[in-house]
């Protein structure tokens, strides 16, 4: 097992991007994998290979197309985005991160690799329960006691906000590039997205905020 080696669960989104150049200031060897689930925009996918070829990582893109027939959700059809009081929002899609990360630690194993980095937040985050701490905690312990290996998963936006997560990309000197290159937008829109769905009035508050503050203090 590379020690030095990390996998890194990427959907070419805001966040993943984010923890993929993280990953390439911390460890020497990097690979990205992508899960083709049936995500309402193929233009998510297309994103992620581009970045990946921009930054010269190897990526795998993986058929989870199962996950689509057992977890429809408005991430997977053409539905309303809507959350109900008290209700998990309707782009919940159950067990996504449970699968994700499971099947990038099976590739770990294949690869060698000893880290699996994923951007779940538990700070802004839509009340997802694999998003927790405590989930991605509990499934590291799984995943090592299943395969007899001690791998190390890494939450580097765990604990921050929106702002603080466009102020780690600036510190990585990678502002503008994931603002220009990724899609967050449940619309599909590349960049600050269209504006409207949640996912985007999230992503601008944030980097508002940042910026915002970071020219306050200059």
């Amino acid at each position: 097992m590379d020690k030095n080696k990390a996998i890194v669960v990427f959907s070419g989104g805001q966040d993943s991007t984010t923890c993929l150049f993280w990953a390439l200031e911390k460890f020497d060897s990097v690979e990205a994998v992508t899960f083709a689930y049936g995500q309402r925009h193929a233009s998510e996918i297309e994103a992620a290979k581009e970045i990946a070829s921009d930054l010269n990582v190897r990526h795998h893109i993986l058929d989870m197309s199962l996950l689509n027939q057992l977890a429809p959700s408005a991430l997977t059809r053409d539905e309303e985005i809507v959350q109900k009081e008290g209700e998990l929002p309707s782009t919940f899609v159950p067990g996504r991160n449970l699968m994700f990360l499971s099947f990038a630690s099976v590739l770990a194993h294949q690869s060698g690799a000893k880290h699996i980095v994923t951007g779940v937040c538990e700070t802004d985050f839509s009340g997802y329960p694999d998003c927790r701490d405590a989930f991605v905690k509990s499934l590291n312990v799984s995943v090592n006691l299943s395969m007899d290996k001690d791998f190390v998963f890494h939450t580097p936006l765990m604990w921050l906000d929106k702002k603080e997560t466009w102020e780690l990309a600036d510190q990585l000197n990678r502002f503008e590039y994931v603002r220009n290159h990724t899609i967050t937008c449940y619309n599909g829109v590349k960049g600050d997205g269209c504006g409207e769905c949640p996912a985007c009035k999230l992503r601008l508050k944030g980097m508002n905020e940042y910026l915002n503050e970071k020219e306050g203090i200059r």
